[in-house]
C-alpha cells in the first residue's frame, strides 16, 4: 500500500491483512498545509479558499460531533477496524514521490500496489515499476473526481451516484480505468463527516476483488458512466449552508 496516515488507511489495511498476510505499507508525511492552501488559491482564488477554510475549521467540527453516533453504527454494521498498523509493517517516507519511496517500490516486487489517501502520484513514481497501481476514490468517476464525491452527488440531486470507484492510477486526477463501482445509500442520520466512511465501508469487498484480479491479470476495465467528467473541491461555507438549507444535504 501507498498511503496517508489517516483513519481510512487503517481501515483498509485491517480489512485486507487476513487475505494478504504479506501486505506492507508505505506511509507518506502529510504535505504542508500552508503550501496546499497557496496552491489551491492559485487555482480557485483566495475568496473561494477562504470560504473553504471557514467551512473546514468550524462546520466540519460540528458535523464530526453530530455524526459520532452514526459513525459508530457504520463501524458496527460493517465490522470496521481502525486500530493502529504494526510499525514493523510500515515504511515511512517524506512523500510517495520521494527517492526513498521510489526505491522501496522498485525493490518490493509487489503483485499490485494499492493507493489510499496520498498526494498525486508523479509520472516518475508510476514509471518506476511495471506493477499496476490501483486507487479507491470516494466518488463515482469521472463524474465526481477530486474530493467529497458522495457529498457533491447529493448536492447535485444525483443520489444514484453516491458511491465509490476502484480504478487504475494514471497521471491524471482520478482519471484511470474503472475496475469497480460501488453504490451506497446514505440515511437521514448521515452527514458530511460520515459520508466518506459509509462509502469506504461499502467499497472494501470490491477493493479486495480488484486486488486479486489485477494480481492475476484478469481485471476488466468498465465503461465510464453517463455524465460529465468534473473535478470537485471542498465546499465553501456558503455552498454548504445553501445545500443544507435548500436541499437538506448535511
Amino acid at each position: 500500500m501507498l498511503a496517508s496516515s489517516g483513519k481510512s488507511s487503517r481501515i483498509v489495511y485491517n480489512f485486507l491483512k487476513k487475505d494478504f498476510p504479506k501486505l506492507e505499507i508505505i506511509i507518506e508525511q502529510p504535505p504542508g498545509k500552508w503550501k496546499m492552501v497557496k496552491n489551491r488559491a492559485k487555482k480557485l482564488g483566495w475568496p473561494t479558499v477562504f470560504g473553504q477554510l471557514v467551512f473546514q475549521i468550524f462546520t466540519v467540527r460540528w458535523t464530526d460531533f453530530r455524526g459520532k453516533k452514526r459513525l459508530f453504527k457504520i463501524f458496527e454494521k460493517y465490522e470496521l477496524d481502525d486500530s493502529p498498523i504494526p510499525e514493523n509493517k510500515i515504511f515511512r517516507v517524506p512523500s510517495v514521490n520521494s527517492p526513498e519511496a521510489i526505491s522501496k517500490i522498485k525493490n518490493a516486487a509487489a503483485d499490485v500496489i494499492l493507493v489510499n489517501g496520498t498526494r498525486i502520484i508523479s509520472k516518475k513514481t508510476l514509471a518506476s515499476t511495471d506493477t499496476k497501481f490501483i486507487n479507491t476514490h470516494l466518488g463515482i468517476t469521472p463524474n465526481y473526481r477530486g474530493v467529497h464525491g458522495g457529498y457533491w452527488a447529493l448536492a447535485k440531486n444525483d443520489r444514484k451516484n453516491f458511491g465509490a470507484t476502484v480504478h487504475l492510477v494514471d497521471s491524471g486526477v482520478d482519471t484511470g480505468g474503472i475496475l469497480k463501482r460501488v453504490f451506497a445509500e446514505p440515511t437521514d442520520r448521515d452527514n458530511f463527516s460520515t459520508y466518506p466512511t459509509l462509502q469506504l465501508a461499502a467499497a472494501l469487498p470490491e477493493i479486495k476483488n480488484a486486488l486479486l484480479e489485477v494480481a492475476n491479470h484478469s481485471e476488466n476495465v468498465l465503461s465510464p458512466p453517463d455524465g460529465v467528467s468534473q473535478l470537485w473541491y471542498h465546499p465553501t461555507i456558503f455552498q454548504y449552508l445553501k445545500n443544507r438549507i435548500f436541499k437538506g444535504v448535511r
